[in-house]
């Protein structure tokens, strides 16, 4: 069965509003003649006249009548589905948002971005997502909405980024630990026993990489899934971990941090989203709102 012509509905709703093929082509930009094959095409499409002559002008069956309002709200409808989206009223918003990222990123920028959602947009939630590996598959398939991460390789197309902050790596250890005191040599860290983070359960990272080129390479005696477990083995023990800066401040509270005392590995903390997302103006809002919350919480310009 062929598909009926929807455009059809337009003008069906012009022609009965008018109650004239004269005045309906006018409103529709269409000659008298494409406008009695349209009102042709129309009634052989409902199996009705709709309209048919009475003295000098046309009257509507019955069955017109009867279609009238319906086809009137389809229109209305349609015209709604196909406009641009209403300006977003962030105090009657109600709609929950997932973010997946690794550790640290709740813990030091989730009250300032809750808190602050919530000023704006009291009905909405954020529900925090722990980054268990790199797939982009849970914002392909919608089960998160945004998410933070450090982009190794190019982005697939479907997936877009943007540049949050730049962070570098940094030792920590508890404070009675040796290289808590003391300069911080290439060979006093290297000789230290390390704790190394790896969703992937490696060995070796970034800072390893960083490392070789002095001929030291780090004891790594264990190997942990993320920086807060890392920050909490060094916190109990005299392991050493090596994490990013900025985004474990919070974790490292009341520890003893140092600088490496080698060229210390940058990486580009991105947020991810979904190209279907791009265009929402709820979702723009949110990621606008993450990128202000990490400037504000480091300072940045």
């Amino acid at each position: 069965m062929a598909r009926p012509d929807l455009n059809l509905l337009v003008t069906l709703d012009v022609l009965l509003e008018e109650g004239s093929v004269t005045r309906a082509g006018e409103r529709l930009a269409l000659s008298p003649s494409a406008m009695s094959r349209a009102l042709a095409r129309l009634r052989r499409a409902t199996g009705d006249p709709l309209l048919v002559r009475a003295g000098r002008g046309l009257v509507p069956t019955p069955r017109a009548l009867e279609l009238r309002d319906r086809v009137r709200s389809l229109v209305r409808e349609a015209e709604e589905v196909l406009r641009p989206a209403g300006k977003l009223d962030l105090a009657t918003l109600e709609r929950t948002f997932a973010l997946r990222g690794s550790d640290g990123f709740v813990e030091r920028f989730g009250p300032e971005l809750v808190a602050g959602v919530g000023d704006e947009a009291p009905g909405v939630r954020l529900r925090f997502v722990r980054k268990t590996d790199k797939s982009t598959g849970p914002l392909r398939d919608g089960a998160v909405d945004l998410e933070t991460g450090v982009v190794e390789l190019a982005l697939p197309p479907d997936v877009l980024g943007r540049p949050l902050f730049t962070d570098r790596f940094v030792g920590v250890v508890r404070n009675e630990h040796p290289l808590s005191g003391g300069k911080v040599t290439t060979a006093r860290y290297a000789s230290a026993r390390h704790v190394h983070v790896s969703r992937r359960g490696l060995t070796e990272g970034l800072v390893d990489e960083a490392l070789h080129p002095t001929g030291r390479r780090r004891e790594v005696v264990t190997v942990v899934d993320g920086f807060g477990a890392a920050v909490a083995l060094a916190r109990a023990s005299d392991l050493v971990a090596t994490v990013p800066e900025r985004h474990t401040t919070d974790l490292r509270r009341g520890m003893h941090s140092f600088e490496l005392p080698f060229p210390a590995p940058e990486v580009t903390v991105s947020l991810l989203w979904h190209v279907r997302l791009d265009a929402d103006p709820a979702h723009r809002w949110l990621r606008d709102r993450v990128l202000d919350v990490c400037r504000q919480v480091l300072g940045l310009p």
